[in-house]
């Protein structure tokens, strides 16, 4: 019996090799290239960036060298969930010039300074499902201290936030799409108001911070209403800077600059292209109005829940 060559076997090998993967897989990449190359140029340079950004935080997690331009301090763009954090991220993508190549959708801890700009959201005091812990936040925070880092805090007023995270919340464990709020889930607020009239004590359940609306999903629950604004007083305690979501609607470069300031970056502003946010400012009024038992849920609050969001500089009456 003769024995096969070994460029045969090497034509063997590779035929396997192409044959595990599937006619089906082979396919389906011909056609997301496909597709790649009828992309205008502007949409395949994002994605082409944003695909060369994930390679490289994946090598810095590999022990990559972290970057550091300058005197450059890691930044952390910190909100909690619904408080319009990914609006400034967008900002500082658009107009942070080189530094934009080291914005990362995640946190992490660094030694010393860097150029990395990251974004997301993180706790203080109460473990929260998709929020980093109150341990790696300690951590952010003496990095702060040292004079390595610096945090900026989005906030936003809690009961806009509430209604927020619930239309989030709500949709992603039915169907598991992530809204960007309550405008892209609903056409105007009064239909969100019907929604919330209809199921208001789902809502309720969420602000109480109920493990039943969760259902059997896995992880940690989520923040109460009272948790959440007393993370709010807490972050507002910390050496964070504050930028307020409302501010930036009514003055956008001028809150923008306040953040170029924490980061020591200096700018031309004439050339800045700064828009406003998408939210709808204080829509938790028209709301109010709407639904007797939205109202009637706010009236309802504890005392110290209350205090801490006047203390926050937003009230409850409008």
């Amino acid at each position: 019996m003769s024995l096969p060559s070994p460029g045969t076997q090497v034509l063997t090998d590779r035929s396997k090799r192409y044959s595990s993967l599937g006619l089906g897989s082979l396919m389906k990449m011909f056609r997301r290239l496909v597709r790649f190359a009828r992309y205008p140029y502007r949409e395949k340079r994002e994605i082409t960036r944003s695909y060369l950004r994930i390679a490289r935080f994946r090598l810095q997690d590999w022990g990559w060298r972290v970057p550091r331009l300058g005197n450059d301090r890691t930044t952390y763009v910190i909100g909690l969930f619904g408080s319009g954090r990914a609006y400034i991220q967008r900002q500082l993508v658009d107009n942070i010039g080189v530094r934009n190549k080291y914005i990362s959708e995640a946190i992490r801890l660094h030694p010393g300074p860097t150029s990395m700009i990251y974004c997301g959201h993180a706790t203080l005091r109460h473990v929260s499902r998709f929020q980093e812990a109150p341990e790696v936040t300690r951590r952010i925070f003496e990095a702060v201290r040292a004079r390595i880092a610096d945090v900026i805090f989005i906030n936003r007023h809690p009961l806009d936030s509430l209604m927020t995270n619930w239309v989030w919340w709500r949709t992603y464990l039915r169907s598991k799409v992530m809204h960007d709020g309550i405008s892209s889930a609903y056409k105007s607020t009064g239909n969100f108001c019907v929604e919330l009239e209809q199921n208001f004590q789902e809502f309720k359940a969420f602000a109480e911070g109920d493990p039943g609306f969760f259902g059997d999903s896995p992880g940690p629950p989520f923040l109460s209403f009272r948790e959440f604004v007393e993370e709010i007083e807490l972050y507002r305690e910390s050496p964070a800077r504050e930028i307020r979501l409302e501010d930036c609607s009514a003055d956008p470069l001028k809150e923008f600059r306040k953040v170029l300031q924490v980061m020591s970056v200096d700018l031309d502003l004439r050339r800045v292209r700064v828009v406003p946010p998408m939210p709808k400012p204080y829509r938790y009024l028209e709301v109010r109005e709407n639904v007797p038992r939205f109202r009637d849920f706010i009236e309802g609050l504890d005392a110290e829940t209350k205090r801490r969001i006047e203390r926050a500089g937003y009230n409850l009456a409008g």
